[in-house]
C-alpha cells in the first residue's frame, strides 16, 4: 500500500505523461517491491521548469529533465537488493519517459513504521494482527 509521489520537470511537456509515470511507478513498486497495485496511491506533479535548480542551473533550460519520486513503503517488507532494483529502475523507466535525465534526479524510499503508516483508518500493523489472530 505505498504513496508514491513524483514531481518532474522536463523542456518538452506532453499532456500524457502523468498517466504513463503514474502507471510506471505503479508497475515498478510491484515488480520491485511486491507491493500490491490495488492499493497503490500514486501522485503525479509537473514542477515549474523555472522553479527547479540544480547547482544553481535549470535543468530544462540545458535540455534535461529532472525528478523527485518519494516512496513510502512499511518497514521491514522489503529487503536491500529489492529497493535497489527499484531505485535503478525508476532511473531508467523515467528517463525513458522524460528523455535525457540531469544525474541529480532522485529516488527516496521511505521504509516507515509499520505503527506509523496506514490506510482505510487502520495502521499496516493493526492489519497485520486482524489477518494473523494469536
Amino acid at each position: 500500500m505505498p504513496m508514491i509521489v513524483v514531481r518532474y520537470v522536463t523542456p518538452s511537456p506532453k499532456p500524457e505523461l502523468r498517466a504513463d509515470i503514474a502507471a510506471l511507478a505503479s508497475r515498478l513498486s510491484a515488480e520491485h517491491l511486491g507491493k500490491d497495485p490495488g492499493v497503490t496511491a500514486v501522485l503525479v506533479e509537473e514542477a515549474d521548469p523555472k522553479g527547479w535548480f540544480i547547482a544553481g542551473e535549470r535543468p530544462a533550460e540545458r535540455g534535461l529533465s529532472a525528478f523527485w519520486l518519494d516512496i513510502k513503503i512499511t518497514a521491514g517488507t522489503n529487503v536491500k537488493a529489492e529497493t535497489a532494483r527499484f531505485v535503478q529502475a525508476a532511473f531508467e523507466g523515467l528517463g525513458q519517459l522524460l528523455g535525457p535525465l540531469h544525474e541529480e534526479s532522485y529516488v527516496l524510499v521511505h521504509a516507515v513504521d509499520g505503527d506509523a503508516y496506514g490506510y482505510g483508518g487502520r495502521t499496516q500493523n493493526g492489519r497485520w494482527a486482524a489477518a494473523n489472530p494469536g
